[in-house]
């Protein structure tokens, strides 16, 4: 295992009988994952995505990254919620969050589209893009979600403006439901290049799929060893004990914290590539858990940032909260504080390596935080590498399946989401909606 789990932080939270009290619970939702008799088991494909992952589909996927390398600077990614964050995230982690600025050879700059109804961020997401060739991965199970379905409208539009309908299609490659659907219906038609999304794979789930690891490999990362990262994840999490499953001991100690007033979980991180890590995280655990009035409330935190804006909430605020550290063992570049006449106060610091500046200032952070009352645990990868973001989002991923079925709920629907959709398809009087376009008039009149 590269990744690690740290519950040193918790002694003064959790007892040891606890601990020993949750075991048979484990056990009972770990069933019921891995046999798939808990609720919406049909959504839990990804548990073994890893291992039965073919090799004819990672190949389509590395020569389509190929192709869009070949033929694009820029590769647009449309797509909301799960079809979106996982991709993004993942390139922040293993490049950094300056990749499209740090480009090199035969990689492509890769932005983003269609996760907000904004005319403004459209507009300058093609003013950036300006002249160069572009390619577009849509990505919709449906093809009809209103945000990247809009956005693709406009971003095919320029595509056929500059190479014409044939050269378009060329440069699109649809990534949606393996059989039906509208973006599927259009993509046979017109000839896009397709990928499909697995029937047993949920949107937040499906970052293991051709859903994240096409922009991946446009971007030049090595998504073999994602999958690698995965698959060695999924054989090291097969046991049902907590002392030998670090992803079952963070399910755990998210339970027992949640039944003694816990209710708030903040994913904290001292680099500024992992903050799309915690949005990642968010919709993972919010849509999975955040049912029939139960729940961690999943928030994020970029230190040291945010210990100069909600620290002091965090170290003295209601204790209904605990943090869950992310933390990089090894950093991927370094650099040496430099030696000055400045008088700054920092003359101590001088000739330190700035990494162990920053894992020392996690460490009194943490121990602040325990002292103020905040129970604190740390999730630990070796490096930001591909192999290591593999096992990290299978980490995740198995956590919360876990944690769902402790809470007794269904992690792999989310029926709170469509009610936005039902209230904004109302007021836009989208066909269909009429008696609902009715009701919300009456009630806004009011």
């Amino acid at each position: 295992m590269t990744v690690a789990f740290d519950r040193s932080g918790l002694e003064h939270f959790i007892q040891d009988s606890e601990w020993t009290d949750i075991q048979t619970q484990i056990e009972h939702a770990d069933q019921q994952l891995r046999a798939k008799t808990g609720v919406g088991a049909r959504y839990t494909d990804w548990l073994h995505l890893p291992s039965t992952f073919t090799e004819a589909e990672l190949t389509a996927i590395q020569h389509a990254a190929q192709r869009i390398q070949q033929q694009s600077r820029v590769l647009v990614v449309i797509g909301i919620g799960g079809s979106y964050l996982g991709a993004k995230m993942a390139l922040d982690f293993v490049k950094s969050k300056w990749h499209n600025d740090l480009v090199q050879d035969q990689e492509c700059k890769v932005y983003f589209a269609g996760n907000s109804l904004s005319a403004a961020d459209l507009k300058r997401t093609m003013q950036v893009i300006g002249k160069q060739d572009f390619s577009v991965n849509v990505i919709s199970k449906s093809g009809t979600t209103t945000e990247p379905a809009l956005a693709f409208r406009f971003f095919r539009k320029e595509l056929v403006a500059r190479y014409g309908e044939v050269g378009a299609n060329q440069r699109i490659y649809a990534t949606t439901d393996g059989e039906r659907g509208a973006l599927h219906d259009e993509a046979l038609s017109e000839g896009y290049e397709r990928f499909v999304i697995p029937d047993g794979v949920g949107g937040r789930f499906s970052v293991l799929t051709a859903v994240g690891l096409l922009p991946m490999a446009a971007a030049g990362i090595d998504i073999e060893q994602v999958l690698a990262g995965a698959k060695e994840a999924e054989g090291d999490y097969q046991s049902k004990q907590l002392a030998d499953n670090p992803a079952l001991q963070y399910a755990a100690a998210r339970r027992i914290l949640y039944d003694k007033g816990y209710h708030t979980e903040i994913l904290a991180n001292w680099e500024p590539s992992l903050q799309y890590l915690g949005e990642w995280w968010k919709q993972l655990m919010g849509e999975s858990e955040g049912k029939n009035q139960k729940g961690i409330y999943p928030s994020s935190a970029n230190y040291s940032t945010d210990l100069h804006s909600i620290g002091q909430y965090i170290q003295e605020g209601r204790r209904d909260l605990f943090e869950t550290v992310v933390r990089v063992e090894q950093e991927q570049v370094d650099a040496t504080v430099p030696v000055t006449n400045q008088q700054d106060g920092l003359a101590y610091l001088e000739g330190r390596q700035l990494s162990t500046v920053n894992q020392t200032a996690a460490l009194g952070v943490a121990l602040a935080h325990i002292d103020g009352g905040v129970p604190n645990m740390a999730v630990t990868v070796a490096i930001q590498d591909a192999f290591n973001l593999g096992e990290l989002i299978y980490f995740f991923e198995l956590a919360v399946g876990i944690s769902g079925y402790l809470f007794a709920i269904n992690p792999f629907n989310q029926p709170g989401v469509e009610a936005y959709k039902t209230a904004m398809f109302a007021l836009l009087n989208k066909p269909g909606y009429e008696a609902a376009s009715r009701a919300y008039a009456q009630r806004l009149q009011k």
